[in-house]
């Protein structure tokens, strides 16, 4: 049932009910039937006026909302494929007030979702724009007119993000090279003489083309800057050198190099031109005292034929040392010669380095090998001992080591350099295995020196018996008589029987094996010595000693008085001549 038809029953309703009601007020005040029926036509009359009033509006609601529905839906389906999103699914049990009111809702709200998006899609585009023509990229293509999807928005976004950062990086990178250039060009006091570089230099920041392009040139122009600075820099370095050189060679006191001190450090075009200016003065003054600064040459080559291990043979080659004609080709000579091997030191300088490292470490060891025979040395206090014991354990750990690593580099370097690495005029492993072999030839002759010695002590023992020592007195200890024994030993080879010791030692008499091994005809070769002499050799006992006539008295008088002759001559041959005996 429509709307019109329900409004028309329901006024039928109250229109019946008003008349009856109009009806009983009339007939309380006495209104004739006749002017009622009248009132009542008239009352008919407007209330079917005002309801067909009511329900022309109705009708025209009605087709307004259906035309309003049909609109909604229509503009609903494009805004859905612009923005390609799923259709609206409509209520079909709701009235039509209700649908319209619900389309139209989804139509605003879709429109403002539209306008959003075009809003979005034109602020990143003139974003887009700015940021490529601060990087000098071509202008992107977007079909403006068009509503962008959520996910092209999205891409756009991180489009301009992109673009963003690049430029934010080539921002800095563009700060950090301007602000190098601008302090190369105070170094080298350059002024900007191109287009390119007054833009860099004068112009403001954000003015500047981020451009790939620029960045190179730009990174192009601070290497060459660099470059300038670089040769200028070391053009000062050579000439400081060279004065600092010249100086020495001049030995030019301190208080006249102070005035010199401030251009010393830096590199610019005006510390440069008084650098040169000082060098050709010390030049000058260098020719004037040749001959000194040759000598103070002289010295420094010295220094490196020392460092550079040079043998004697190496160091006369250079004949220009030895002349006495002081001339500028002579100084040239050693200019040239000095700058060679200040070169070749240090190409070598790790392998000078390590030979003279070696030395060192070779000498220190020589020198525990000599205190270790020494016999001074356990008197000594404070543990040094002990320590020089750890000290020489730990070298001979390593001296080996370091022999081995130099071995490895110096094969390694002659293989590169296909020549041989040489020390005191031979290779290096050479003079290591001679020095080895030196001091075992050194260890060797002093143990045979000391075996020599000890065999001349024995010798000396056997023939004067030992050296009288003081014992030391002890309760319960009684002296030795040593004295007695040696006095009989002496007696029977001065007495007048020739027992056949005596007689072997006066065949032989003064006769000594140059060796030092034996006395020759003291005994054979066979026949060890024996330290302490028996008195049985002349008597096994003392009563026979003192009932043999060829030991009287007399003969003991003149032992005694031989005996003091032998004192008194000479100590150093440490053997008793019988030839003063005799006498």
């Amino acid at each position: 049932m429509r709307r019109s038809e329900v409004l028309a029953d329901e006024s039928i309703v109250c229109l019946q009910k008003a008349l009856t009601h109009l009806r009983e007020i009339w007939g309380l005040i006495g209104i004739p039937e006749e002017q009622r029926l009248q009132r009542t036509e008239v009352v008919k009359k407007h209330i079917k006026d005002l309801l067909d009033k009511m329900i022309a509006e109705e009708e025209n609601l009605r087709e307004r909302l259906l035309k309003s529905i049909s609109i909604c839906r229509k503009e609903l389906s494009t805004l859905c494929s612009e923005l390609q999103v799923k259709p609206f699914e409509e209520d079909k049990e709701i009235t039509v007030l209700q649908l319209e009111k619900d389309l139209r809702t989804q139509v605003e709200l879709m429109r403002k979702q539209k306008k959003e998006r075009k809003q979005e899609l034109k602020l990143l585009q003139e974003q887009d724009q700015e940021l490529r023509e601060i990087l000098c990229m071509p202008p992107c293509d977007v079909d403006s007119t068009s509503v962008p999807t959520l996910e092209e928005l999205n891409l756009f976004r991180q489009r301009v993000a992109t673009l963003r950062e690049t430029k934010e990086s080539r921002h800095e990178q563009f700060v950090n090279i301007k602000r190098q250039i601008i302090l190369c060009m105070e170094e080298l006091e350059h002024t900007p003489d191109t287009s390119f570089e007054r833009d860099v230099v004068c112009e403001d920041e954000s003015a500047f083309c981020l451009s790939l392009e620029n960045i190179a040139t730009l990174q192009k122009l601070l290497k060459q800057l660099e470059v300038k600075k670089s040769q200028n820099e070391a053009e000062c370095e050579g000439l400081r050198a060279q004065i600092r050189e010249l100086w020495d060679r001049l030995q030019i006191p301190e208080e006249e190099r102070e005035p010199v001190a401030a251009i010393m450090t830096g590199s610019k075009t005006k510390i440069r031109n008084a650098l040169k200016l000082e060098v050709d003065r010390l030049e000058e003054l260098k020719m004037q005292n040749i001959k000194q600064v040759i000598e103070t040459i002289r010295v420094e080559l010295a220094q490196f034929w020392d460092q550079c291990f040079y043998s004697q043979e190496q160091r006369q080659a250079f004949a220009p040392y030895y002349s006495e004609d002081y001339t500028e080709n002579l100084l040239h000579l050693h200019d040239v010669e000095v700058i060679r091997l200040r070169n070749y030191y240090e190409a070598h300088k790790e392998l000078f380095e390590g030979v003279q490292k070696w030395e060192e470490s070779w000498k220190l060891f020589l020198e525990f090998e000599r205190k270790a025979s020494d016999p001074s040395r356990f008197t000594n206090r404070g543990g040094n001992l002990l320590k020089e014991e750890k000290e020489r354990a730990k070298l001979q750990k390593t001296l080996p080591k370091l022999e081995e690593e130099l071995k490895a580099r110096i094969e390694h370097w002659e293989q590169e350099n296909s020549t041989a690495f040489v020390v005191n005029g031979q290779k290096f492993m050479e003079y290591v295995t001679e020095q080895w072999e030196l001091h075992r030839l050194e260890k060797e002759r002093a143990k045979q020196e000391r075996q020599l010695k000890n065999k001349r002590q024995t010798e000396t023992e056997m023939l004067y018996g030992s050296a009288p020592r003081t014992p030391s007195k002890r309760p319960g200890q009684t002296p030795n008589k040593c004295g007695k024994v040696r006095k009989s030993v002496v007696t029977s080879l001065c007495s007048g029987k020739k027992t056949p010791r005596a007689a072997r030692l006066r065949a032989n008499k003064e006769n000594l094996d140059l060796n030092g091994s034996i006395l020759s005809g003291g005994y054979s070769g066979s026949t060890p010595l024996q330290r302490n002499c028996s008195i049985k050799s002349v008597a096994s006992t003392y009563s026979e000693f003192s009932k043999d006539p060829s030991l009287s008295d007399s003969s003991t008088v003149g032992l005694q008085r031989e005996l003091s002759k032998a004192s008194r001559s000479d100590a150093t041959s440490r053997i008793l001549n019988s030839t003063n005996i005799q006498s």
